[in-house]
């Protein structure tokens, strides 16, 4: 409906404005285009007063509705408007049940008494004026995109950015700057000398609001005291103001780099570990990295292959297809957001910004249901992605819900790691006793373990094990250094010494020389043993087979073991050689692997008949079947 102009000697026609169309801009911007003139403006102090409160909150919409009121004003005389001021002022409690309807019926109120036109973006409010036949004058939220995109355009915000902008900081009393380059080669430039005022940063968080609340692709994300997140267009837009901040601040960051899933010269047995609806991934990386670039050509890269794709966004700035939809927390929450995904059956989930509490929770909650997601957090390694997951996740559920890390690092893929669960005895430790279930984070090009993960006491461990093998080397160096010379005190010929262990050792002398050196009934090597602090096994030096000799000679040998097979009253015995303390072993009933398991000090390995494992074992030697060990 478009309002035309009145006749010199015709009663004026009057228009009763709500706050919604205040806020956004538009009742102005009708006015300039000669659409309202020569009409009575009937503004009710409700609008006021919630306008005023909002801004004493800090909220951009605030500032913003009653700037719209100080344009009216300048305009007023060379429109022909009059504006006045009705009603009462709203006490608190009406303002703080704005929500409820209460400002609105206010404002109802005022149309009818003054036999006025209410003009309002709302359409819940447009219905109920309808519906109690007061005129009104309803204005859809939208425009035509193509305007509202150029809008957007000439806004002063985009005259701080040129195509390598990646994001551009203005605060008040300072001069105007922007990072500029590609991820990983920013640097920070000043734009101009001269400081910004109030005026200007006002001028800028107010054509932004207005923007954001017209154009169909902009969005006020979060609003709150003294802080707006807004994503206009491809922009997301933080604006702050005392006292959030000592002074009024405007950020805003775009990508500055548009990639495809190609780009990144993937291996394909990585891409394809992406595109499988059963893993966790996570994008990890310090901020401006390039996580979010990532994660968009991963959406784009699965949208392709014909799944159903969605992303959760808080605000949603990811620039992905048309079809991907973005969904924001819903009232405020992202497990709601998650409730309405698991109706809407996605195949894949990107979940932006796991940074909380809860966004891990939720993370886990969805990646059980069965969801294909891919979460982007932030982190200056890839293990401190898998650290932030601790006491968060029950740390056996870790692998189940992430299995993969890609860590982003100027824009290219540093490292991926891929995790798993077994148990064992963890790196450093040698006691067969100690294994206990550990998650292995290893790397995904070589596959070799890194990080070991798991419980000691009552604390977590995660483990480096390079510096683990370096320490435990050292140990081992300086440890068989010290008992050779304390041993050739009590050894004439030569003697070599092999550590086994922190306290465990092989001593391998002449033939002559064994019975001297253990002595009648072992006691010359006890007292040795208690000299050092060390368990000493005495063999003769002809049984010694150097570690090069023993990988080739004895690889067919001990490639798959038979062990002696001993039941107790607790556990079931495998039983094989003291040679092979420490190592791992694959514990097989007819060829096809039942568990790991580390061999114990004196080479045997013990399983507790109480458990599935016990009983799986004892059901294959009742049936017959062959229980082997495989190095």
């Amino acid at each position: 409906m478009s309002p035309r102009k009145a006749d010199p000697g015709e009663e004026r026609p009057v228009f009763v404005p709500d706050t919604s169309v205040i806020v956004d801009g538009r009742l102005s911007m009708m006015v300039q285009r000669n659409e309202i003139a020569q009409a009575r403006i009937v503004i009710h102090e409700a609008v006021i007063a919630e306008l005023e409160f909002q801004a004493n909150q800090g909220r951009d919409t605030g500032y913003t509705g009653l700037n719209e009121i100080v344009k009216l004003q300048q305009l007023k005389e060379a429109a022909g408007l009059s504006i006045e001021f009705v009603g009462q002022r709203p006490g608190l409690e009406h303002i703080q049940l704005a929500g409820g309807g209460e400002i609105d019926a206010l404002i109802r109120q005022a149309a009818r008494e003054h036999q006025g036109t209410l003009v309002t973006s709302d359409s819940v409010q447009s219905h109920v004026a309808r519906s109690l036949a007061i005129p009104v004058m309803y204005l859809k939220p939208e425009v035509k995109r193509e305007e509202t995109a150029k809008e957007v355009r000439d806004l002063d915000i985009w005259k701080f950015f040129d195509e390598r902008t990646m994001s551009v900081h203005l605060k008040f009393n300072c001069t105007p700057q922007a990072k500029k380059g590609t991820p990983g080669d920013l640097r920070l430039v000043t734009l101009s000398e001269e400081l910004l005022t109030e005026k200007q940063m006002n001028k800028i968080a107010r054509e932004i609001v207005e923007a954001a609340r017209r154009d169909a692709h902009s969005f006020v994300e979060i609003e709150r005291h003294g802080a707006t997140v807004v994503q206009l267009a491809e922009l997301r837009v933080a604006i702050a103001r005392p006292p959030f901040s000592d002074g009024m601040e405007i950020t805003a960051v775009r990508p500055v780099a548009h990639l495809s899933l190609d780009d990144y010269d993937l291996a394909e047995e990585l891409r394809s570990r992406i595109r499988d609806h059963a893993r966790g991934t996570f994008i990890s990386g310090p901020p401006g990295s390039g996580k979010s670039t990532f994660a968009q050509a991963v959406a784009e890269h699965l949208q392709g292959l014909g799944t159903i794709v969605k992303t959760m966004e808080s605000p949603r700035d990811l620039q992905v297809p048309e079809s991907v939809t973005q969904y924001a927390p819903l009232e405020g929450s992202m497990e709601l957001t998650s409730d309405i995904l698991l109706l809407v059956r996605p195949d894949f989930v990107v979940y932006d910004e796991v940074r909380k509490t809860e966004d891990f929770r939720i993370f886990a909650d969805m990646r059980l249901a069965g969801v294909g997601l891919l979460g982007v957090t932030h982190a200056n390694r890839a293990i401190d992605a898998v650290q932030r997951l601790i006491g968060r996740v029950e740390l056996g559920m870790i692998p189940q819900v992430v299995d993969t890390i890609i860590h982003i690092e100027k824009g290219r893929i540093k490292e991926v790691l891929e995790l798993a669960l077994t148990v064992k005895v963890p790196a450093g430790m040698m006691e067969a006793d100690l294994a206990r279930p550990v998650i292995e984070v290893r790397d995904f090009t070589t596959h070799k373990a890194v990080y070991e993960l798991y419980t000691y006491g009552e604390q977590i461990v995660v483990m480096p094990i390079a510096k683990v093998q370096k320490e435990q080397g050292a140990k081992s160096r300086l440890a068989e250094g010290a008992l050779l010379t304390q041993l050739r005190r009590h050894v004439e010929g030569d003697v070599q010494v092999e550590m086994t262990g922190e306290q465990n050792a092989t001593v391998f002398v002449e033939e002559w020389e064994v019975p001297r050196l253990i002595g009648k009934a072992g006691r010359n090597v006890q007292n040795i043993e208690r000299e050092l602090g060390v368990k000493l096994d005495v063999r003769p030096m002809q049984t010694r087979i150097s570690k090069g000799q023993r990988s080739t000679e004895q690889a067919k040998r001990y490639a798959e073991l038979t062990p002696e097979v001993r039941k107790t009253k607790q556990n079931i015995v495998l039983i094989l050689e003291p040679d092979f303390a420490g190592q791992n072993v694959d514990v097989c009933i007819d060829g096809t692997q039942l568990f790991t398991a580390t061999v114990g000090r004196k080479g045997e390995v013990k399983i507790s008949r109480d458990t599935d494992l016990g009983e799986d074992v004892l059901d294959a030697i009742s049936a017959g079947k062959r229980v082997t060990c495989r190095m």
